[in-house]
């Protein structure tokens, strides 16, 4: 019961603090305007110069209010409802609360190390750091032995799994795509911009794909972590795909260039991830 109490405190912080944090993303105001730098590889890049983005480059500036803007009305929302049905013992509940702890991990841990330092610098420290201890005694919750007795046989977990094993394959190519031929050629990715070095690209390569294709594996094989692993994942899979298609089409409106393919690829990835989570929550029965 205590480490209930912990978890419900820690992810009203959670929520509390990205809300903060998100608008201001949004909202804050200042700064010298657009102005052009010279990165560290001799590259010019054009900088927003408004409030806490305003080291940021034009496409990050405008990913960051992106992102803000679905934390603020997708993240935290689910957030607190997941809070409130796991505190009422509600297994769909846990489940989705784990999923969107991850996400906020996620989130405030690319805050921390690759938004330039600005202003709220120790809130992005303090909820990446709460979604961390949140999310680890979230899982702990957990009676791995038991669950897939929870989980309805008639499941499509090849399906999903498959989904997952798939989706986590070609978003790691992509980034292998971006990252290797620069790389042999001496050279560094167009994305870099003037930033140091690729921290989404890194994050997701050595822990976020593995897990989501283990998990996918684990889940077509109705293994205990599989059902666990999935639902997180998918979760976390589903909450990024719409960022990331709030991002593509909140840079095309700022006038930076974005493929058309982009936004139809993402946010048609976003739906089927939409219908895995939903199936997969559907096929959750309640422990009496």
């Amino acid at each position: 019961m205590r480490r209930q109490h912990v978890i419900n405190l820690l992810t009203v912080l959670v929520a509390a603090g990205a809300w903060l944090a998100s608008w201001q993303g949004l909202f804050s105001t200042g700064g010298p305007g657009p102005h052009t730098v010279v990165s560290l590889h001799g590259r010019e890049v054009v900088l927003h110069g408004y409030g806490v983005y305003q080291l940021e480059s034009v496409a990050m500036a405008a990913q960051g209010k992106a992102q803000d803007l679905v934390t603020a009305v997708l993240g935290v929302p689910l957030l607190l409802v997941a809070t409130v049905l796991a505190r009422r013992g509600s297994l769909r509940g846990k489940l989705l609360l784990a999923g969107t702890l991850a996400y906020f991990l996620y989130t405030y841990t690319l805050y921390t190390f690759l938004v330039q330092f600005n202003p709220l610098f120790l809130l992005y420290v303090a909820l990446m750091g709460a979604s961390l201890y949140a999310f680890v005694l979230t899982m702990t919750t957990f009676d791995l032995a038991a669950l897939p007795a929870y989980f309805d046989q008639r499941l499509p977990v090849r399906f999903i799994g498959g989904f997952l094993v798939v989706t986590g394959a070609a978003v790691g190519l992509l980034w292998l795509g971006m990252l290797v031929p620069p790389m042999l050629q001496g050279t560094v990715p167009a994305g870099l911009e003037h930033y140091t070095t690729m921290v989404v690209q890194g994050l997701d390569l050595g822990v976020v794909i593995p897990t989501v294709i283990l998990a996918g594996i684990l889940l077509a094989r109705r293994r205990p972590w599989g059902y666990l692993l999935g639902v997180v994942m998918t979760v976390k899979l589903f909450t990024m795909l719409v960022a990331i298609t709030a991002m593509v089409a909140w840079q095309a409106a700022v006038g930076v260039a974005v493929r058309p393919v982009e936004t139809g690829l993402f946010s048609s990835l976003a739906l089927v991830t939409a219908y895995c989570l939903l199936a997969l929550l559907r096929g959750v029965r309640e422990p009496a």
